[in-house]
């Protein structure tokens, strides 16, 4: 599903964050993406979803090089990614419905088949009958619950979550692990990065760990 062959990336303030990278994750995978901050967690996250290009080797999504795609490919190819952020990303002046419905409209998804897939994303993460609600008036937990529903309405085959549990407390953690458990079952592949290291732990998946912009585990 996904395949790191030989990537390093370096820019040139910071010189090179991630040196020789080469891991697969196979299609219906979960794995932890681990190490302290700035050993290269978020930038291998920006190269999959083609937010930032690697100085050298190349990244492969369903066996498409994405290492030099042209700017019109781009969407096209996320369409295939869901992505989660830590701080949800959400548009605090839209409603739960339209923050979800995002990624649908940008896709020229019809409006019968956007208020469908909205409303079938939401049921998935337990917040059907909240469409009408703005952000702000849901608490942590159910904004990162929004941001996953928006990040799976497009039935992506690949999640990236870049810290999704890091303001929520441990049970909406284990919440939102059980989900992301569950969309494995379906095919999805899923790479998380995180420092929780008992949920890591807890949970047995595998782990890539990066030490200074290197991977010290995980790769096969």
């Amino acid at each position: 599903m996904l395949r790191f062959e030989h990537v390093s990336k370096r820019y040139p303030d910071a010189g090179e964050v991630l040196t020789d990278i080469s891991f697969h994750l196979a299609r219906g995978e979960m794995a932890f993406l681990t190490g302290r901050s700035g050993a290269g967690k978020s930038t291998l996250l920006k190269l999959i979803a083609m937010m930032e290009q690697c100085s050298r080797g190349n990244v492969l999504l369903e066996g498409k090089n994405i290492t030099r795609v042209g700017d019109r490919q781009i969407p096209y190819l996320r369409r295939n990614l869901g992505l989660i952020f830590q701080d949800y990303k959400l548009l605090n002046d839209r409603t739960v419905f339209d923050n979800v419905a995002l990624p649908l409209i940008v896709a020229g998804f019809g409006h019968q088949e956007v208020s469908r897939r909205v409303r079938a994303a939401l049921d998935k993460v337990g917040l059907l009958g909240k469409e009408r609600k703005h952000p702000l008036s849901l608490s942590g937990g159910e904004q990162q619950r929004v941001g996953i529903a928006r990040a799976i309405v497009n039935k992506p085959k690949l999640i990236l979550a870049d810290e999704p549990t890091g303001n929520l407390d441990p049970d909406l953690s284990a919440e939102v692990m059980h989900m992301f458990e569950q969309f494995v079952q379906v095919g999805v592949t899923v790479l998380v990065a995180t420092h929780d290291i008992e949920l890591i732990t807890r949970l047995g998946h595998r782990v890539l760990h990066l030490d200074k912009g290197r991977l010290q585990a995980g790769s096969e």
